[in-house]
């Protein structure tokens, strides 16, 4: 007997957790050594004292009714089920506990055995663990074998709209989706069978369900706490809205990079097309003016040649009269020639934005009513031409020639498209545009001119108005039209900082709008035109710098021949050296404005540090490299383009020389 004694007191003192025997009246009868440590009392201060003085004081004169009535029904079970329980220690301090009461019989009388374990580690580790799981950044619920949610964290409260009283005890199927929530259980069942950490629904579109009935799109991962009939699933729901919005936004933009690259490409295809429409044009439209020059020269040298040599004599039908008015007819082709080639690339300098222009401060109706003759005379008896002008229309800035090739041209091409009479209208009026106004027209928004012409003929077809403004485009039979007439007024109207819109339908004719922005000077007065000056001679001592032999040796002749003293140069390097070496005054600066190694104008400005006082006048066809914004000429820039006539030059020179430039 006193060995099986020996051997339950030596496990009484192994015990981890403390153990009291507490007799009928109360008072502690036994303590082993994990009490007296956990209490902080000796052995000696424990027994005989009432087991209350290891009770909190705030429930320490509730604790005798507590005996009573585990004494009157002494079973083993835990102490106080449901409600946090506490211990004292003799410090005065208190610690939270797990206390377990079982009655045991002696020869003495019944005692009761209370087994108090210390609980503060997992208390702290269970806080420790509650903070993190309130501040995962994802909703986190556990879920048990009933599928009952017995855990939610603060993220799971805001993601899906209930209170956590409201969410604890519901089933796991009130956040899952109607069209889901039939077959939930047969997969929560089927993981609590295999609970290993896996994300749910691998490969699949999941969704969850607010407390609203929206529903919203997630990712879910599981795992198991604990085992057996106890273990708990936690599963870990992150809201991936933000992020499929972002990955949609990605795809969008690649997707929307991928067009615009398409796109461009696209468009490189179109202006090469373009390009190649453009030089085929050129060259055609060109080759038939060479053609006549070549074939008319020919025929000129050829009777010139006879006539220097006594031959052709032998055709008494053709007198040298006429042999000479036939020569005379021949260069006059070869004039002509030369005017509708100085007329097509002026065009197509228009068309590119790159002619000199000089606008003035003009009203619309103006120009239109100086026109209006000339209008009725293109346009013939069976044609009606109706004017609606708008009083006290806004001024514009603009050159007046380009304004009345505009008219002229939209004039023209509403004529050849009512072969059968119609009616053409010309409408001014102002408008104002807003932001949403002036983006139907890539403009900025503010105070515009609008003219619009409009006819009744044969309309044009979708395809057609998008091809309209295309350079050698026409829909008219070949040798009616060069193509360059809308492509010009286009050109015309973008470099004025306008736009232009075509509204068609086939059959019920046409309608061009063409918008101006307005200026607030007020328009120039028509300043009376100049005398023509009748002595173009001079003797002033002219610098002609062209590159191009031919038109230097022209220009040579012309200046020549008129009196003035020459000097020559084939580029600007050898300019510079023709100036230092010359003695003498140098009168004025003749030179092309774009040449090799070195531009008109650096020659001008490398001149000038050496002579002050020397005129300059650029010549050119291509004056980009002279032009400020919108097509205007620097200011103190005086230009004659190519090609000229000798009267023409010769006038400008002397302006230039008198310092009376004219525009």
């Amino acid at each position: 007997m006193s060995a099986v004694w020996s051997v339950s007191v030596a496990l009484l003192e192994a015990a981890p957790d403390a153990i009291l025997g507490v007799d009928e009246r109360g008072a502690i009868v036994l303590a082993n050594e994990q009490s007296v440590r956990m209490f902080g009392y000796p052995l000696s201060e424990l027994i005989g004292q009432p087991v209350e003085i290891l009770v909190p004081e705030g429930a320490r004169h509730r604790h005798p009714a507590y005996r009573a009535t585990y004494a009157a029904d002494p079973h083993a079970r835990p102490m106080g089920a449901g409600i946090k329980l506490a211990g004292r220690r003799k410090d005065g301090g208190e610690f939270p506990a797990e206390i377990s009461l079982s009655p045991v019989v002696t020869d003495t009388g019944r005692l009761t055995a209370v087994v108090v374990r210390d609980v503060s580690d997992r208390e702290r580790a269970e806080a420790r663990f509650v903070g993190l799981l309130e501040a995962a950044p994802d909703a986190i619920v556990g879920v048990d074998r009933a599928g009952l949610i017995v855990m939610a964290n603060a993220q799971a409260v805001r993601l899906f709209g209930y209170r956590r009283d409201d969410l604890i005890g519901r089933p796991i199927e009130i956040l899952v989706p109607e069209a889901a929530r039939q077959g939930h259980p047969q997969h929560r069942d089927a993981y609590f069978g295999d609970p290993r950490p896996r994300p749910m629904g691998a490969h699949l579109q999941l969704a969850a369900r607010r407390r609203d009935g929206t529903e919203f799109p997630v990712e879910i991962s599981l795992s198991a706490l604990g085992t057996g009939p106890d273990t708990i699933v936690s599963a870990a729901i992150r809201d991936i809205t933000e992020r499929l919005e972002l990955q949609a936004e990605r795809e969008r933009l690649k997707a929307q990079a991928e067009r615009e690259r398409l796109q461009t490409r696209l468009h490189q295809a179109e202006r090469l097309e373009s390009l190649g429409q453009l030089a085929g044009g050129v060259a055609h439209d060109f080759n038939n003016l060479l053609a006549v020059m070549l074939n008319y020269t020919a025929f000129v040298a050829e009777e010139v040649a006879e006539l220097r040599d006594g031959s052709g004599d032998d055709r008494p039908s053709q007198t040298a009269h006429e042999r000479w008015t036939r020569l005379l007819n021949d260069i006059g082709q070869i004039r002509r020639a030369g005017e509708r080639a100085t007329e097509l690339t002026h065009q197509l300098l228009a068309f590119g934005r790159r002619e000199v222009v000089r606008p003035i401060v003009l009203d619309l109706n103006t120009v239109l009513s100086d026109v209006e003759q000339l209008l009725h005379r293109t346009l013939g008896e069976h044609i009606w031409l109706h004017s609606m002008l708008a009083v006290d229309l806004w001024p514009v800035l603009a050159d007046p020639g380009q304004i009345e090739q505009v008219i002229v041209n939209l004039a023209v091409n509403a004529r050849d498209a009512m072969p059968d009479g119609g009616t053409l209208q010309i409408q001014t009026r102002n408008r104002t545009l807003t932001t949403g106004e002036a983006s139907l027209h890539d403009l900025p928004p503010g105070r515009y001119v609008e003219m619009q012409v409009a006819d009744t003929g044969v309309g044009m077809s979708p395809d057609v108005i998008e091809r309209a403004c295309e350079p050698f485009f026409t829909t008219k039979p070949k040798g009616e039209g060069t193509g360059l007439g809308l492509a010009t007024i286009y050109g015309i109207v973008s470099q004025a900082g306008g736009a232009m819109r075509i509204a068609s339908v086939p059959g019920a004719g046409t309608q061009i709008t063409t918008l101006f922005p307005v200026t607030d000077a007020q328009p120039t007065r028509a300043e009376a035109p100049c005398p023509e000056r009748r002595d173009r001679r001079g003797g002033e001592t002219v610098l002609v710098v062209e590159d191009e032999e031919a038109l230097r040796e022209v220009t040579r002749r012309i200046l020549d021949r008129n009196g003035y003293h020459v000097l020559t140069a084939a580029d600007g390097a050898e300019a510079v050296k023709v100036a230092d070496a010359y003695p003498a005054d140098i009168d004025l600066l003749l030179t092309d404005v774009v040449m090799p190694k070195m531009l008109g104008k650096e020659v001008a400005a490398q001149l000038r540090s050496s002579r002050p006082d020397v005129r300059v006048l650029f010549m050119s066809g291509y004056a980009q490299p002279v032009l400020a914004c919108q097509g205007t000429l620097d200011p103190g820039v005086v230009l004659i383009g190519k090609p000229f006539t000798e009267p023409d030059l010769l006038d400008r020179i002397r302006a230039v020389l008198d310092d009376t430039p004219r525009d």
